[in-house]
Parts: C-alpha cells; sequence; structure tokens
C-alpha cells in the first residue's frame, strides 16, 4: 500500500472511530407555559446533559418563530400542526439524522410520543416523558381529584367538557342561558377576535388542553371529537402504522410523580384512566382495553421490557438535579 494511501485508509478509520464515539443528540419539548430556552428551565436542562455528557448535541425545540410564540402555542393552536412543524424540523436538522433520544416534559411527553408515531424519519431510540399526560387529563390543577370535594371544580371541569366537544353552533343556545351568556359566549367573542379564522370545531382547533382532555362521562363524545389525543391512542381506528412505529423505540420511559397536583388523574402520567363511564375507579395501563387489545403496541413493547415505569415523590415536574442525571440522563441518554 501506497503511503498515501495507507494515510487515507487511517482517516477513514479515525473518522469512522469518531462517528461511532459521537454520542446519540436529544431532542427536548417544553411543557405549558414554558419555552425553549428559558435559562431557569429548558435551558438548564440543556445545560445539565451537555455537561454530564461531553460532545452530545441537545434540541430544545421552539415551536414558531420566537420564544413569545413559543410560549403562546403551549395553549393555543392546533398540536397536530404543531408536531407536523417539528417533525419538519427534525427531518432537516442533519445532526439528527443518525437518531436521537427524545425527553418531553409534561404536555410535551405526548406531543413527542405523537412524533414518534407520526414520523419515523430520522428515528426516535428512547422517549422520556415526565408527567406526561398520555390518556389526558379530567381534572384542574391544583384542585381536588373528587368532585364531591369541590363544586367549583366540578362546575368548571364540566363547562370545559362542553366546550371541548361542541361546535360553534352549539354557542346559540347560550343566549338563552344565563350562565352561558356570560361564559362560553363571551369566550367565543374572545377566541374569534384573537383568532378570527376559526373553524367549526373551534376549541378543539385553538386551545391546546381541549385537545387532551377526556372526559370518561363521555367517551363515545371523547372518541368522536377528540383531534389529537384520541387519534394519536388509536381509540377511533387502529392506525397500524403508529403502532408499528412506536414499537420502534428501544425504551419508553414514563415517569409519574406521586404527589401531582397538576395531572388529574395522576395514573395518565403511565397510561393509567378512569374506568369509562366514572370518575372514581382507576384502571391501571394494564388493565385498560388500549392494552388487552394491545391498539398501540404498548403490551407487546411491556412483555419485550420496553416499557419503563418510573415514579418520583413529588409535585408535577419535582425533581432533583442528582435524580435526573442518574436515573434519567445516565440510564436512557447516554
Amino acid at each position: 500500500m501506497k503511503g498515501w494511501q495507507l494515510i487515507v485508509y487511517l482517516a477513514t478509520l479515525c473518522l469512522g472511530c469518531y462517528a461511532e464515539d459521537k454520542p446519540t443528540p436529544l431532542v427536548i419539548w417544553h411543557g405549558m407555559g414554558d419555552t425553549c430556552c428559558f435559562f431557569f428551565s429548558m435551558g438548564r436542562i440543556k445545560k445539565m446533559v451537555e455537561e454530564r455528557i461531553p460532545g452530545i448535541y441537545v434540541r430544545s425545540l421552539m415551536i414558531g418563530g420566537n420564544i413569545i410564540a413559543d410560549e403562546e402555542h403551549g395553549y393555543f393552536g392546533n398540536v397536530n400542526n404543531q408536531v407536523e412543524e417539528v417533525c419538519q424540523k427534525l427531518s432537516n436538522d442533519p445532526e439528527l439524522q443518525g437518531g436521537y433520544h427524545a425527553m418531553g416534559f409534561s404536555q410535551g411527553g405526548q406531543f413527542l410520543r405523537a412524533v414518534a408515531e407520526r414520523c419515523p424519519n430520522p428515528s426516535m431510540k428512547n422517549l422520556v416523558t415526565l408527567g406526561g399526560q398520555h390518556e389526558g387529563v379530567f381534572g384542574l390543577p391544583s384542585c381536588p381529584s373528587s368532585p364531591s370535594e369541590s363544586r367549583l371544580c366540578e362546575y368548571v371541569r364540566k363547562l370545559l367538557n362542553y366546550g371541548s366537544y361542541v361546535s360553534n353552533e352549539s354557542f346559540d343556545g347560550g343566549l338563552h342561558n344565563p350562565f352561558l351568556l356570560t361564559t362560553h359566549w363571551e369566550l367565543s367573542d374572545i377566541i374569534q377576535i384573537t383568532m378570527p379564522h376559526t373553524t367549526p370545531n373551534w376549541i378543539q382547533d385553538s386551545l391546546v388542553q381541549a385537545q387532551y382532555w377526556h372526559d370518561p362521562l363521555h367517551e363515545e363524545d371523547y372518541r368522536n371529537y377528540s383531534i389529537f389525543l384520541a387519534d394519536i391512542n388509536n381509540e377511533k381506528v387502529v392506525n397500524e402504522e403508529y403502532r408499528s412505529n412506536l414499537k420502534k423505540l428501544e425504551n419508553f420511559v414514563m415517569v409519574k410523580f406521586l404527589k401531582d397536583s397538576m395531572v388529574v388523574p395522576t395514573e395518565s402520567e403511565w397510561f393509567g384512566f378512569y374506568s369509562p363511564g366514572q370518575d372514581q375507579e382507576i384502571l391501571s395501563l394494564q388493565q385498560t382495553e388500549l392494552y388487552l387489545e394491545d391498539r398501540l403496541g404498548l403490551k407487546e413493547m411491556d412483555e419485550a421490557g420496553k416499557l419503563k415505569f418510573v415514579s418520583v415523590d413529588g409535585d408535577h415536574l419535582e425533581f432533583s438535579d442528582e435524580w435526573f442525571l442518574q436515573e434519567i440522563v445516565d440510564k436512557y441518554v447516554t
């Protein structure tokens, strides 16, 4: 072998070694009321990971063109459009083409799961959700989970349920009801002013939290009118692509916060939820129709050891740096 050929050969080997040693990138999606880049939240998480794993590429997702828009999109907009935006960004990012790990905080958890199901390229390897609401929510933050303990929470819960599954035309009835006139109708006017191009199902299209609101007392309405959660959970029809893509994950890690006052029911963080038709008895994932019929592939993943159920003795997203680094980063990001 000539001298120059040997140099090229050795250089190629070195490049190969570098590529093998380069850490798998990490993609982060923040929760409601947060942004990609606040130094005290996602910016801090990004820095901790980078310090723990030298050379890692971490992309903290921004939805929209700036931080202000990113924060607003945590409350307003169509989640399906946001997921599509993220899919395009990941597909166009050269750093991610060899695959990546994903980490979602609160609602960012189920949003990244939608990315895994809908956008298999580039490939997601490990998915970690911290406080994600995989079966949705049916309660208000910091309020008693039992309706009998708080009339106001139950009243507003019913209001949100009514608004989550109705069209604009349904608000006409509010003109004959003093309570609806001062709530639904005025809220409709506000949405029409701030978001004039609304569709008949305007609350589902416009309010992010309504898109994972899950009313166990009206399961049929939830399945029929939910434009996001019921779809990614294969509750309307079984989308075999969603099922196949999710099963490609190497690990699906779900972190539940045992004293969570934000997510009702807390079991949603592990895919548990109320038994249909009532809001008292809670079924674990393994007891649900979703699991028993394996509509999403979770049973198969569980039997293969791919599902990891992790708990933290704290409130919503309340954890120590030491726990985060040792139990999450060291195990599922390195």
